[in-house]
């Protein structure tokens, strides 16, 4: 490998594909699309918390006390995963649907930096918005709680952090889930059917498996490992079966086999 001035030929070639995927981001539709995405699931955050407001109000004060709320942070976490997951998808199948993944490849033979800068936008964009999000749905929904004890805004603000960093990795993992799916299968369609079923159908199926294997199965899905990770458990868990690390590990997982398999099948493939 040459070197230039001190900096490799090969980290040159992943600045500069870097550079042009953050443009082609950019440039499309589902970029914006997105982004309102996390924006609207924000502010509807922020309407079930007034919502929540609104009921505790009305309720006569024996009844108050029976009145929780679960963390509104995990709440939305199952809409910004469906979003970027989607997003994650067409940052890869769009190139193939118009065909300029042909160029892109041309233009960089060893290919491999192709996918690693497509996983380095999607990341950062996906965990950045996922951050943002879920940090604007702690403030404001809090500050709408007021002092009302609702369950949600009980939980300190060393507890909270936690969980909103937790709440945006798995977005970032989701996100680049779909790339990867993307990638190995070509078909949006197909691609995004795998990201709901990975989100949404899988911790369903879980919570009505029978004990045991319900909370086992549910400790590894998504859910369940934002709350391991973070140490704030959701419904779907009544004790963390893994400690933080190994939460955060599982997660990481969701990242790492798809995209494996797609640097496995564009190192296979002609295109």
């Amino acid at each position: 490998m040459t070197s230039v001035g001190g900096v490799s030929e090969g980290a040159r070639t992943v600045t500069g594909v870097l550079g042009a995927e953050w443009v082609k981001v950019r440039s499309v539709r589902s970029f914006s699309y997105v982004l309102a995405g996390a924006a609207m699931s924000a502010l509807l955050m922020a309407a079930l918390a007034w919502y929540s407001a609104s009921l505790y109000d009305g309720l006569p004060d024996g009844q108050r006390a029976g009145l929780s709320v679960t963390s509104l942070v995990s709440v939305i976490g199952l809409p910004l995963q469906i979003c970027f997951g989607v997003f994650g998808v067409l940052v890869v199948t769009s190139e193939y649907a118009t065909g300029t993944i042909r160029s892109s490849l041309v233009a960089v033979p060893r290919r491999w930096p192709v996918l690693a800068a497509k996983a380095a936008v999607v990341a950062a964009v996906s965990l950045a918005a996922g951050l943002a999000a879920a940090t604007a749905t702690f403030f404001s929904t809090r500050a709408i709680a007021g002092e009302r004890p609702m369950g949600f805004n009980e939980v300190p603000l060393s507890e909270g952090v936690p969980e909103l960093f937790a709440a945006a990795a798995a977005v970032a993992a989701v996100a680049l889930a779909g790339a990867g799916l993307g990638a190995v299968s070509r078909s949006t369609a197909g691609s995004v059917i795998g990201v709901v079923v990975l989100v949404y159908v899988l911790p369903i199926v879980a919570l009505n498996l029978p004990e045991p294997w319900s909370e086992r199965v549910s400790a590894v899905l998504l859910p369940g490992l934002v709350g391991q990770v973070s140490g704030v458990l959701s419904g779907t868990l009544s004790h963390a079966l893994l400690s933080p690390p190994q939460a955060l590990a599982v997660l990481a997982l969701y990242a790492a086999v798809p995209l494996g398999a797609a640097a496995l099948a564009l190192r296979c493939r002609d295109a």
